[in-house]
């Protein structure tokens, strides 16, 4: 026979979990800063599929009536002078991209690592001096850069704009990855030296492939602003055969009229590679955040 308590205990109504207002106000925050970004990059695919008339009508269509392939065929095939232009304009990004990339890691490492297992005078001073060029916009630097790069005969080539980039980018690489050599031990490495292994030795077979991530954060960083950076490449370089895609894709806008559907198919396969190579290597880039920024 059941008690009182226990009848009144099943019939009572059971206590809802409270609503957690803040997390839901950040989950709709979330959803709409991915509409925020999702929905450019859709209405760019969608523009890209249509005719140059259909791009024009207002009020503007969200699914063309009548999509079409023109625009990339005619970006890709290298027998006309738009196709022509176009992987000319994409091989010099990727090109000047990659070797900024491989610069930035070569550098960054070496230096990261010395910030973080070494102490020399100015150590700290040296550090937070390095990242004092990010308090400045880039436009200050324009003219000096420019006069430099004329006095060292650089301008229309791809090594000034490699040299450009590789000074703004290494700042940042070097803090991420300074950030990332904290977080490893370092009595891996004095093992490593007790095993009778050099400190280069115990750098390249304990430390490097510890800090993949960390490298991999950095190569990620260092291609995507050199590939999209338009700045200095606009300024820097004149002669069309050294153009990037950024400073490329213009020639779609013309003094009478604009072709919308090549511009967007220009722009969205411009996109393609950051977004491909952010998709494949996010796991390490947030671990290299994560880990960098907390102190075990």
């Amino acid at each position: 026979m059941t008690s009182v308590a226990d009848t009144a205990a099943r019939t009572a109504p059971k206590s809802r979990k409270p609503i957690d207002g803040w997390r839901w106000v950040g989950r709709i925050f979330l959803l709409l800063m991915l509409l925020y970004t999702a929905v450019p990059m859709i209405w760019m695919l969608l523009t890209s599929i249509k005719s140059g008339f259909a791009a024009m009508q207002f009020p503007p269509q969200w699914w063309p009536n009548e999509p079409t392939l023109a625009s990339y065929q005619k970006l890709l095939d290298p027998t006309n002078s738009v196709g022509q232009d176009f992987l000319h304009f994409f091989w010099n990004s990727l090109y000047v991209s990659t070797v900024t990339t491989v610069l930035s890691v070569v550098v960054a490492v070496p230096a990261a690592y010395a910030f973080s297992r070494f102490t020399f005078p100015g150590r700290k001073f040296l550090f937070f001096a390095v990242l004092l060029r990010n308090m400045f916009p880039a436009v200050i630097f324009l003219v000096p850069l420019f006069i430099l790069m004329r006095l060292l005969g650089l301008v229309n080539t791809h090594g000034s704009l490699i040299l450009t980039y590789l000074t703004f980018g290494l700042p940042l690489a070097i803090w991420l990855l300074r950030g990332f050599y904290d977080n490893i031990p370092v009595q891996l490495e004095q093992a490593a030296r007790i095993d009778g292994a050099t400190r280069f030795q115990a750098f390249i077979l304990i430390v490097m492939p510890l800090s993949v991530p960390g490298i991999i954060a950095t190569a990620i960083y260092s291609f995507i602003g050199a590939w999209n950076e338009y700045i200095f490449a606009y300024t820097f370089l004149n002669k069309n055969d050294q153009l990037t895609l950024p400073v490329g894709i213009q020639r779609f806008f013309s003094e009478n009229t604009t072709d919308f559907p090549g511009l967007m198919a220009a722009s969205f396969m411009m996109s393609v590679p950051v977004v491909v190579l952010f998709l494949v290597l996010q796991r390490y880039f947030v671990r290299a955040l994560t880990e960098g920024a907390v102190k075990h």
